[in-house]
């Protein structure tokens, strides 16, 4: 049986209009009836592109040439911003970026919950360049190049993107690129570090290694130095998630309890937070703080009440809340959470606050921290959402219900339980917790009818 041949992909650029931009940020145009997919390309536009992929209902292509601008579009800050798959509307104006994000999320509003918030909020927003304090860099060595690459993939394929800087990164991290580069390739086992896990604090910056093979003592030792001369710690993982330890400083040095802590603070609570570079944290310190910030606000604990954190990590808003009285219970999946969550209550002397440990994907109402009840509720949940909790999450009666949301679409379904469960969807809006990506993060406000 012969196979069909696939047909070549047209060898010149093509001319794409572009009507509009899909939630992937990509302009979308149409030609002899099929949907193109143009990376680099702004709605408004006409632009030349070349073809990458070609499926039966649509095309992907490529941005070589702009034809005739809008006036949304810019100079990408960074030099990589074509190919590196870490950014994706570097060409597009900030201002046009909130608008988008903005979009997206009442799109989502009325297609998943057929619902809209009585008042829109102003976007949270930050400096766009070097915000990014979180990240997973791979590394790759490249034979044909004699080199070793360290940064983030290119936009729809598996390559490596080959970077000297990153424009996103904090620039403890973002501007060491290539002495990074350079000190893999220097190590005896340059091909056998797979990735480089990136998190900084408010005081110092961490690199976790992910080596597959012991290393030697002559490479450790490069490491060492490598993490003196940039002020910055050195962790490998040799195996699991469980094998992470640091190298340098030494173990202890500088540490409370001897135990491997960076910080980021929330001063406007007082509240000093440590973590472990492998943790979850919100990327941006920025936009976090004005995030807390509406987020209690919204809440508005009253002496006596009762507060449910849920999805509660290790304490980013459970602690600010219990900052403002009542007695606060974060509840979170991961136990190591739990154990960080009360570690960051004892140090800020918060005694107004527990945390337990418990399955998210479930009825938790019979749980023991849970029978008093709640006055109000705080949920943060994972990208796919708490549609199953959000089902009954009423029955506590809160309120108030303050919603996290990191993917516009699950938010929008879940709002769409409260709102037929006897609540109101009174205000929303996004944060920029991203720039120059499509990530969509939001935050609403629930009162009960």
């Amino acid at each position: 049986m012969s196979r069909r041949r696939r047909k070549a992909l047209p060898a010149e650029p093509v001319r794409c209009v572009i009507e509009k931009l899909s939630h992937d940020g990509r302009g979308i145009a149409h030609q002899d009836g099929k949907i193109q997919f143009v990376d680099g390309a702004l709605p408004g536009e006409t632009v030349m592109a070349k073809v990458v992929s070609s499926r039966r209902k649509f095309d992907e292509l490529r941005t070589t040439e702009v034809l005739e601008a809008v006036a949304e579009r810019e100079t990408p800050p960074c030099e990589f911003a074509d190919l590196c798959g870490g950014c994706s509307l570097q060409h597009m104006g900030s201002d046009a970026q909130i608008r988008f994000k903005e979009d997206t999320l009442r799109e989502h509003f009325a297609h998943f919950g057929g619902i809209e918030p009585e008042t829109w909020i102003a976007p949270m927003r930050s400096t766009a360049l070097g915000y990014r304090r979180k990240a997973r860099l791979g590394v790759r060595f490249v034979q044909a190049r004699e080199s070793v690459l360290v940064g983030f993939r290119e936009k729809r394929n598996s390559f490596l993107t080959d970077i000297s800087r990153c424009a996103v990164l904090d620039p403890r991290i973002g501007e060491r690129i290539v002495p990074l580069r350079e000190l893999i390739h220097s190590l005896e086992a340059y091909q056998r570090i797979a990735q480089v896990e990136v998190a900084c604090g408010d005081d110092e910056a961490a690199m976790v290694f992910r080596n597959m093979d012991p290393l030697s003592d002559a490479d450790t030792a490069r490491l060492i130095a490598f993490g003196q001369a940039h002020d910055l710690h050195i962790y490998l993982q040799p195996k699991g998630p469980d094998t992470v330890h640091r190298i340098w400083p030494e173990q202890g040095a500088g540490d409370t309890d001897g135990q491997e802590r960076l910080v980021y603070r929330l001063d406007e609570f007082d509240l000093t937070m440590r973590f472990h570079p492998m943790d979850f944290t919100q990327v941006n310190a920025e936009v976090n703080r004005s995030m807390v910030h509406r987020a209690v606000e919204w809440l508005d604990i009253q002496p006596g009440e009762r507060v449910l954190d849920l999805f509660c990590g290790l304490g980013n808003f459970t602690l600010p809340l219990a900052r403002k009285g009542g007695h606060v219970v974060g509840v979170e999946g991961d136990d190591a959470m739990v154990v960080r969550g009360r570690e960051n209550a004892r140090l800020n002397g918060l005694a107004n606050v527990d945390f337990h440990g418990a399955d998210l994907h479930g009825d938790f109402t019979g749980q023991s921290w849970a029978k008093e009840g709640f006055d109000k509720i705080l949920i943060d949940p994972p990208r796919t959402g708490a549609e199953e909790i959000c089902k009954y999450l009423t029955a506590f009666g809160a309120s108030r219900i303050v919603y996290v949301s990191c993917n516009p679409a699950t938010l929008a379904r879940d709002a769409g339980v409260l709102v037929r469960n006897g609540y109101r969807l009174v205000q929303a809006g996004v944060m920029d917790m991203f720039p120059h990506t499509t990530h969509v993060e939001s935050i609403a406000l629930f009162e009960k009818k």
